[in-house]
């Protein structure tokens, strides 16, 4: 292979994960800890919606609780038996097993390890620009900017 061909395939766990573990502001980025995020779909170079590999030690959480505006998102469980948080309650995952969150329904939701073992899952979402997000149990609201950055406030507006 030659120095400007990109691989076609590769092994997802050799893929680098994300150097800063979380974009959002204390004193939300220091919850995060243990979560792992490997971005195949920057890998590659994918522009139209993103894949990360994620990997949630115990006691760790794959988010605040968030609903997007304009952007949809898919889950499926590779390893380990996370709680799903949503609006409905707490629902018991397991490998094989997916969740998809529709954009603009404001179902706030986020994966939680409560066991003591590791959980490994996909997470799949579309990048389409000027989405918000909702985090209902936290005073924070996110927009995603032209530049494809996220600006994350209060949700009074005020900036962090």
């Amino acid at each position: 292979m030659s120095q400007t061909e990109e691989p076609v395939a590769v092994v997802a766990l050799e893929i680098s994960p994300r150097t800063k573990p979380s974009n959002y502001p204390e004193p939300f980025a220091s919850r995060m800890a243990g979560r792992e995020k490997r971005p195949l779909a920057d890998f590659f170079g994918l522009s139209n919606f993103g894949v990360n590999l994620t990997r949630l030690i115990p006691g760790a959480g794959s988010a605040l609780r968030h609903a997007h505006a304009t952007q949809d998102e898919f889950l499926y469980i590779l390893e380990g038996h996370p709680v799903l948080v949503t609006d409905q309650g707490e629902t018991a995952l397991a490998p094989g097993m997916c969740s998809g969150f529709k954009a603009g329904t404001g179902n706030g939701h986020q994966l939680v390890n409560r066991t003591n073992s590791n959980v490994l899952y996909l997470e799949i979402g579309d990048r389409s620009a000027g989405d918000s997000v909702s985090y209902p149990d936290d005073d924070l609201k996110a927009i995603f900017g032209s530049e494809g950055k996220w600006q994350f406030m209060h949700k009074d507006g005020t900036p962090y």
